[in-house]
């Protein structure tokens, strides 16, 4: 502990957690650069993790308020910022990966106009809008309004749901997770 004797409790969770969430975005990039993954899989990677972390971000404050005193439910919602940033990461890399594979083929505008590619570039937008905002300076300046500006998760989120039902050959796991998130927020709502 000599190390972080300096540094606050909640510094140096974030100095630990930022290394923690990039761990598997480098490990993607890793197997997609020694061609161990196909581009099939490393679309369904960087959407997986992208969601998963759009996922915690979501439930933190549900689970909050269903154990109000667990440990692992605080440092959920005290880093949710964190986590929807990294949730972003992720989006960004999946959306390269797809730009990279589809773009020198002309496809990506034709392509664009299917429902299951609409509903993920509109989520995206709202998502980079969203990750821009991201930081103390944006919460100091735009005040009240910043809450309300960053509503707009739960309309991007049901936005990346959509995409992934579309967009996936089975959508079990996509409607599965999805229900989970809305009975939970309608939970949180109902208290």
């Amino acid at each position: 502990m000599p190390l972080l004797s300096g540094l606050s409790e909640h510094m140096a969770r974030r100095t630990i957690l930022w290394p923690l969430l990039a761990l598997p975005g480098t490990y993607i990039v890793l197997a997609r650069a020694f061609d161990h993954w196909s581009y099939g899989e490393t679309i369904h990677q960087t959407g997986l993790w992208s969601v998963g972390l759009l996922c915690a971000a979501l439930l933190a404050t549900p689970l909050k308020r269903l154990f109000p005193r667990n440990k692992t439910t605080l440092f959920l919602l005290r880093q949710r910022r964190a986590i929807g940033v990294a949730s972003f990461g992720y989006a960004a890399m999946h959306t390269a990966y797809y730009l990279h594979k589809k773009w020198p083929a002309g496809l990506v505008t034709e392509e664009g106009q299917d429902p299951s590619l609409l509903t993920g570039w509109i989520a995206f937008t709202l998502f980079i809008t969203l990750a821009a905002t991201s930081n103390n300076y944006s919460v100091r300046k735009l005040g009240r309004r910043w809450k309300t500006l960053h509503r707009l998760v739960y309309i991007a989120a049901a936005l990346t749901f959509a995409h992934w039902v579309l967009a996936i050959f089975d959508p079990t796991t996509a409607i599965i997770v999805g229900v989970i998130i809305c009975l939970a927020e309608l939970a949180r709502m109902r208290r």
